[in-house]
């Protein structure tokens, strides 16, 4: 008995513990509760459509009756047209994002791709209100729109600065994730100033907060409840959440809608080099004790660099005294300087360091745009390259027939999907030799869209074949 009462009198003791201990944990979590009840107010949902061509339907002369469900069950959303409905009318597709005000004159910021290629753009408030939008401006490069709806009194959020945020901070984001509006979820900050392959003018906040398709274009919170980024992307294997989040600072975003709204569009600086990583054998090569810096490969003969002084081999260092840490960096710290700036570029060069002052250009808004600058022709805006011609002598050289020079790729077009790189040389096309600049566009224009078309390239002397597929859109 006294045994009993020794083990019970234990086990109420570790039991006692244990509520304690957990009692302390909850205490020290953070509460979301006030900072949701006073935010979500300002957050919005968006919804948008097009008007895109109806197909011809195998189900039109089914009767004059009602199509099987089970037809349905199948296609899905690529559901044919129903009876009655003609080839070559127009039908509505929508999308779903998310917004927050930022201004009670009725500004909304959001993500570019959640408005691209809209008809209609409607936004929805926390009270029901349904408004119509207008699109101020958007930015691909930096993936931030700005949305101005015709409203006033609206409830806003407060803005916060996201270069004080620390890795390890708790998170929260709002949104409307799959159509449910006002969902709240929450984490940790897991990293800052990350680099995505596809956005090298956005130092991205990485978290843990779980983000899903409908959460495009929402706000990142602090635990002041104040804005520190704008929800864009996530890095996933299966289509859903797996841990991994990317929001564009506030910083970054602010900067960018202050453009859109006073000049419709972001100016960038633009110093008109071709970079590549340092890897370690070339820091060994150039006498380097590490791999950070941006090693320019080619430059721009009219470019900004190459009226600065800058040469091919040059490896920059720091811009106006900040390191490149490695060549994905520098965009970044270019592309946030006004052009007609002067920037000071610490360079390498024949194994010492050199100072040089260069006045940047204003980067182009396309590579057609840059193409032009440049005294080239530029290719389709299908395929997302600017190239220029091969010299016979250049042909021969190499051991090719036909051919030209990827000058610069789009990061969102068809070609860098495809793996194209600058400075690949494309030989042929569907089959198709590419005789120069004007025939490529030719070739690029008949191509279809939504089917992988082989493509030949030249690259680091050797050949190799890449598949491109256009897109419908």
């Amino acid at each position: 008995m006294k045994r009993m009462t020794r083990h019970f009198s234990l086990w109420m003791l570790l039991a006692t513990a244990l509520l304690t201990w957990q009692t302390a944990v909850a205490r020290d979590l953070p509460d979301f509760t006030e900072l949701v009840d006073q935010a979500a107010p300002g957050v919005v949902n968006i919804s948008t459509s097009r008007m895109v061509e109806r197909q011809a339907s195998p189900f039109h002369n089914f009767g004059g009756q009602e199509v099987p469900e089970i037809f349905r069950h199948f296609f899905g959303d690529r559901m044919p047209a129903p009876p009655g409905g003609e080839p070559g009318r127009s039908e509505e597709r929508q999308s779903l994002g998310s917004g927050f005000i930022i201004d009670e004159a009725g500004y909304i910021m959001t993500n570019a791709h959640v408005v691209d290629g809209a008809d209609e753009i409607l936004v929805r408030l926390n009270d029901r209100r349904e408004l119509q939008a207008e699109l101020v401006g958007a930015d691909a490069k930096t993936d931030v729109a700005l949305l101005k709806v015709d409203a006033e009194g609206l409830p806003t959020l407060n803005l916060g600065d996201s270069d004080d945020l620390q890795v390890g901070e708790w998170v929260a984001a709002i949104g409307s994730p799959f159509g449910f509006d006002h969902s709240v979820t929450a984490g940790i900050v897991s990293a800052i100033d990350r680099t995505l392959p596809r956005d090298a003018y956005v130092p991205f906040i990485q978290t843990d907060v779980a983000i899903n398709p409908g959460n495009s274009g929402g706000p990142l919170f602090n635990l002041d409840g104040e804005v520190v980024g704008i929800n864009s992307q996530i890095f996933t294997r299966s289509g859903g959440f797996m841990g991994l989040s990317f929001a564009i600072p506030i910083n970054v975003a602010l900067n960018v809608a202050d453009q859109l709204r006073d000049d419709g569009r972001v100016s960038r600086g633009w110093l008109g080099v071709m970079i590549q990583p340092v890897s370690r054998d070339l820091a060994e090569s150039f006498g380097m004790d590490n791999t950070e810096g941006a090693l320019i490969a080619d430059l721009d003969p009219e470019g900004p660099a190459a009226r600065g002084g800058l040469q091919a081999g040059d490896v920059i260092l720091s811009v106006n005294g900040e390191l490149v840490e490695s060549s994905s960096t520098l965009p970044r710290l270019i592309g946030r300087v006004s052009p007609g700036s002067e920037v000071e570029l610490t360079l390498l060069r024949d194994g010492e360091r050199r100072e040089e002052t260069v006045t940047l250009g204003d980067w182009p808004d396309s590579p057609a745009s840059a193409a032009s600058r440049q005294g080239e022709e530029p290719a389709s805006a299908r395929l997302g390259v600017a190239v220029e011609r091969l010299e016979d002598a250049e042909r021969r050289e190499l051991g090719i027939e036909g051919g030209v020079r990827v000058r610069e790729v789009d990061p969102r077009g068809a070609a860098v999907q495809a793996g194209i790189r600058a400075g690949d040389i494309l030989v042929s096309i569907d089959q198709n030799m590419v005789e120069g600049p004007d025939q490529l566009a030719e070739l690029v224009a008949e191509l279809p869209e939504d089917r992988a078309i082989p493509v030949r390239l030249y690259r680091d002397g050797r050949s190799l074949f890449v598949a491109l597929r256009l897109s419908s859109d």
